[in-house]
C-alpha cells in the first residue's frame, strides 16, 4: 500500500479539486495511515513486544525487582563470565548456591524438587517452581520459564553443556580442596550478582566470627580427629581436601591418620581401621539420614565393640555433623550449623 498521499502536485491545483475529491482524499489518507500502523507492529521484532507483559511473565520478573542492564563479571569453575545484574527469572540446581541466596534473601525462580532441607529459600520469597533434580534437568519446563540464568554446583556440572543451550549457566561449585576460600568466594560474588555486597559481607562475617570461636577450642591441644561418613553398613573417611577437610585445614584438628586417600566419595574404612586409627573426635556424617534413607542409623552402626575402644566413644566425643555437610557443604548455613555444633562439643569436652 502506497504511503504518499499527494503527488509532486502544487499546492494550488489541489485546492482546485471538486470538493468530492477532496473528502475522498482525507478519507484515503485515514485508511493508509491506520494501514501504514499495523505494518510497523508487525515488523517489530517479537522481543520488543514486552511492554504489556503476561501475569505469568510479570510474576517471573518481579521476583528479584532491580532487574538491571548494567553487568558484573562472575568468577565461576569455567572461568569469569560477564552477566547483567539481578537476573530473573533465576534457576539454581545446587543446594549450597540456594543456602547463600536464601541468607541474602534472594527469589529463585526454578529449582530441583524434592529437597529435604528447609534452609534453601527465603522465607519472604515465593516457592520456586520444580525444573527437575539435582541430577537431571526439566528441559521442558526450564523452556517455559526462559530463564536468564542458569546457577550449577558439583552434582549438576556434567550438565553444563545442556544447560548452556537454554541460558547463561554459572559452574559454581565449591572446590573442596579449599572450601573456605572458595564458599567465601561464591559467596561474595552471588552478593556482587544481585546487589547485595553489603548483606553478602555481614554473612561471611558471622561466619569468620563463629570460626574464630571455634577454631579457639578446637586447637586447646584436646586431640586427633576422625570424619567418617555411614551409609547403611557401609563406612568412608575422608581427608583434608575433601568437604569435611575444614575440620583439619580451618579449625586446626589434627587428623588421627594422615594417609587417608582424598577421593570423591572418601577411603572405604573398617571398624578395625577406626580401633586402630584411634580418634581422640569421631566427625559423622549419617548419608541415609541425609537423603531420607530409611534403616539403621550412624549411631547404631558404630556402636560396636571395636569402637568403643577408641578415645572418642570412650570420652563421648562423637559429633554428628549436619545433614547439610553432605548436601549443601560450604553453604551459609552448613557452615553456621556445623561450627556451633562443633563448638559445643568442644566447650563441654572434659
Amino acid at each position: 500500500m502506497p504511503t504518499t498521499l499527494l503527488s509532486s502536485r502544487s499546492t494550488a491545483s489541489f485546492f482546485k479539486r471538486p470538493l468530492l475529491t477532496v473528502a475522498m482524499t482525507a478519507l484515503l489518507a485515514t485508511v493508509v495511515a491506520g494501514c501504514s500502523s499495523t505494518e510497523t507492529n508487525d515488523s517489530e521484532p517479537a522481543d520488543a513486544k514486552t511492554e504489556n507483559p503476561t501475569a505469568d511473565e510479570s510474576l517471573n520478573v518481579a521476583n528479584n525487582d532491580n532487574v538491571s542492564a548494567e553487568k558484573i563479571t562472575v568468577n565461576t569453575v569455567k572461568g569469569d563470565i560477564d552477566l547483567a545484574m539481578n537476573p530473573s527469572p533465576l534457576v539454581v540446581y545446587d543446594m549450597t548456591l540456594m543456602q547463600n541466596l536464601a541468607a541474602l534473601d534472594v527469589a529463585v525462580d526454578g529449582a530441583p524438587g524434592g529437597l529435604l532441607l528447609e534452609n534453601l529459600h527465603s522465607e519472604t520469597q515465593p516457592d520456586p517452581k520444580a525444573v527437575g533434580t539435582v541430577f537431571e534437568p526439566d528441559l521442558e519446563a526450564l523452556n517455559a520459564m526462559q530463564p536468564q540464568a542458569i546457577l550449577v554446583g558439583s552434582r549438576m556440572a556434567e550438565k553444563y553443556d545442556e544447560l548452556s543451550s537454554i541460558a547463561p549457566t554459572l559452574d559454581m561449585s565449591i572446590d573442596t580442596a579449599n572450601i573456605y576460600e572458595s564458599s567465601k568466594q561464591r559467596l561474595h560474588d552471588l552478593g556482587a550478582l544481585f546487589g547485595k555486597s553489603d548483606q553478602a559481607a555481614k554473612l561471611q562475617q558471622n561466619i569468620d566470627g563463629l570460626i574464630a570461636e571455634t577454631k579457639s577450642l578446637t586447637e586447646e591441644n584436646k586431640g586427633t580427629g576422625l570424619v567418617v561418613m555411614v551409609n547403611g553398613n557401609k563406612m568412608s573417611t575422608y581427608g583434608e581436601k575433601s568437604r569435611y577437610g575444614f575440620i583439619h585445614t580451618v579449625l586446626g584438628v589434627p587428623m588421627s591418620d594422615d594417609q587417608v586417600t582424598d577421593a570423591p566419595h572418601g577411603q572405604p574404612i573398617s571398624f578395625e581401621y577406626i580401633q586402630k586409627a584411634n580418634p581422640d573426635w569421631l566427625f559423622v556424617v549419617d548419608r541415609s539420614a541425609a537423603i531420607g534413607e530409611d534403616g539403621i542409623g550412624a549411631k547404631a552402626v558404630l556402636d560396636n565393640p571395636l569402637v568403643a575402644q577408641t578415645n572418642a566413644w570412650s570420652k563421648q566425643q562423637v559429633v554428628y555433623l549436619s545433614p547439610d555437610s553432605y548436601l549443601a557443604f560450604g553453604g551459609y548455613y552448613q557452615w553456621m550449623q556445623d561450627l556451633t555444633t562443633i563448638k559445643d562439643a568442644f566447650a563441654s569436652a572434659k
